[in-house]
């Protein structure tokens, strides 16, 4: 698998490790309130289960690709580069999901997604 998908596949990791963190550790926070665009109490109160699940289904996604890269780095072949594959892909699909479900975050999916499709489109044309 080229540096380069990894390097990116690496980040779209670190970015879902981040996601986690805004989805399950911080969302209470006004912080993640704005980021979400949500303005009312009750919907913080609302939402405040299925963000935390939704945040452990990101970092999941996060520590496939991270163990993946550093699979593939250490030469665990095929397992780390399929592993690096299999999550990736995952995020890109999530990221169409997002979009379809809700055109309006568009831009919401380009960031969960661009760095995923860039490390696979990448890893096949490389």
């Amino acid at each position: 698998m080229p540096t380069i998908s990894l390097v990116l596949a690496a980040l779209a990791g670190l970015l879902h490790v981040y996601f986690f963190l805004l989805e399950s550790v911080l969302f209470r926070k006004p912080f993640a309130h704005r980021t979400f665009g949500i303005k009312d109490p009750a919907e913080v109160e609302a939402l405040s289960f299925s963000m935390l699940n939704q945040g452990f289904y990101n970092l999941f996604l996060a520590i496939g690709t991270l163990v993946g890269v550093v699979g593939t780095v250490r030469g665990w072949e095929p397992q780390g580069p399929t592993l690096v594959v299999f999550c990736c892909a995952c995020m890109v699909a999530a990221a169409l999901v997002l979009v379809v479900a809700r055109p309006r975050m568009a831009r919401g999916a380009l960031v969960q997604g661009l760095l995923p499709l860039l490390a696979l489109v990448l890893a096949a044309v490389l």
